[in-house]
Parts: C-alpha cells; structure tokens; sequence
C-alpha cells in the first residue's frame, strides 16, 4: 500500500487508513473534491464579504471584533472535530468555511484599512500561485516523491512550532521580530514560509489524488476540501503578511 504524507495537519499520513469504499460507485473522486472546494470557498467568501461591508461602515476593529474571534476559535475547534471526525466532514467542513469567512473577513477589512489594495493582491496572489501549481501537477512537470513530502512535512511542523513558541511568549511581552518585523530577515522569513506553504500545495493535489485511486468514501472529497483550503488560508495569510511588510517599508 502506498504511503500517504503530507505537511497539512488535516491531510495526514493516516487519513484514507481504513477509509476504503465497500461501495465502488460512491467513492472519492478528483472533480467531486474539486467541485467541493468550490463551494467551500464560496462559503467563506459570504461571511467575508459581511464583515468586510461592517467593518468599513465603522472603520472600528471592535465592531467586528467578536465576529473575528468567534471566527478564529470557533474554525479552530470545528477543525480539531473534523480531523477524528472525518464522516462528519460534509457538515463540519461547510460550518468551518463559514467560521473562517468571519476571520478572513475582519482580518482582510484591518489590513486593507491599513494598505489599501493589499487584499485584492494577496488574493490574486494566492489564486495565481495556486492553479500555476496545479497545472505544473497536472502536467507532471512536479511529482512529490517522499523525500519531497517528508521535506515539507519538516519545515510545515518547524514553522508551527515555531508560531507556537511565539504565541506562548507573547504573554510574557516577549516580542518574535521575524514573524512581525519588516527588516530584511523578517522578509525573507515570510518569504520562506510562503514558499512551504505553496509547497504545501502540491503535496495536498497528490495526497487526494491517492485517496481518489485508493476508493476512499464520498465523503472524504469534503474532507479533501476542508485540507486544501487550511493550506489556501494560510498561504492567503502568510502572502498577506509579506505584502504588510514591503509595504510597510515604503
């Protein structure tokens, strides 16, 4: 059996272990998780655009505050859910896009009030950087072996650790400067990290054509959106971060 890695912590090395479909007529497929991710993006791009139109009625972070939080711990939680629950993953996975909607929402609204245009770049960004490695995937121009895979995987997990010890000190008003500052090495910092997270990309596209071929159940192709947009939501908003910093320097 082949092995299945992947840097995303929704898309792991045990996900379709076990998942085989008794039925083969309703089984996973590469347009049916494509389609699915469609529609999740759709999904998160309502409550985007709600608390987009609030936060630029105010031009007051607080009035979206709560949204933006409820948002961040509530896409958290669902998500944490969904991973030891993947045969909830066509009504979780619907419930996180929204809950993400309100984060992504009330984040872009603040850096865009802060830098006009830098939304509509990270997204173009994002999107671009996405179907260019799809159709470098598609073409095989690019096939992850498991060095690749493990690679990535490595630096996916040294990152988040690396957030995490961050996050942890900020309550002792100890400051990280490559993560906010904009000085040469926190540039290439964010750079680096949006380049694992692209990388990121290009394992996920494999990852779910595997469980296509490995006959998961229907319901994984929910599950195979949900994973691929956490690694379009971080990228989003590692490039967002990056484009804050050059601009910042002007």
């Amino acid at each position: 059996m082949a092995t299945y890695r992947s840097g995303n912590p929704a898309l792991g090395e045990n996900t379709f272990k076990g998942l085989e479909s008794i039925d083969h007529d309703n089984v996973m497929t590469l347009q049916g998780t494509v389609n699915k991710t469609a529609l999740l993006l759709l999904i998160l791009f309502i409550p985007a655009i709600f608390v987009w139109n609030l936060f630029n009625a105010t031009q007051d972070f607080a009035s979206v505050a709560p949204l933006f939080y409820i948002g961040i711990f509530g896409g958290l939680i669902t998500g944490v859910i969904l991973a030891f629950r993947k045969n909830w993953a066509p009504f979780l996975s619907i419930a996180y896009a929204g809950l993400e909607g309100l984060a992504m929402g009330g984040l872009s609204a603040f850096m865009n009030a802060m830098y006009p245009g830098i939304v509509i770049q990270a997204l173009l960004l994002t999107f671009g950087i996405c179907f260019a490695l799809l159709a470098i995937y598609t073409l095989r121009i690019i096939r992850p072996t498991e060095n690749f895979k493990l690679m990535v995987g490595a630096a996916t997990g040294g990152i988040a650790l690396f957030y995490l010890v961050s996050f942890v000190l900020s309550f002792f008003g100890i400051r990280v400067p490559l993560i906010h500052d904009n000085s040469i090495w926190g540039i290439v910092f964010s750079l680096f990290v949006v380049v694992i997270a692209s990388l990121n990309l290009v394992v996920d596209f494999d990852f779910i054509e595997q469980g296509a071929a490995h006959g998961a159940p229907k319901y994984m192709e929910w599950y195979g959106a949900f994973g691929l947009m956490v690694t379009l939501i971080w990228l989003y908003v590692e490039i967002l971060r990056l484009l804050a910093k050059l601009r910042s320097r002007d």
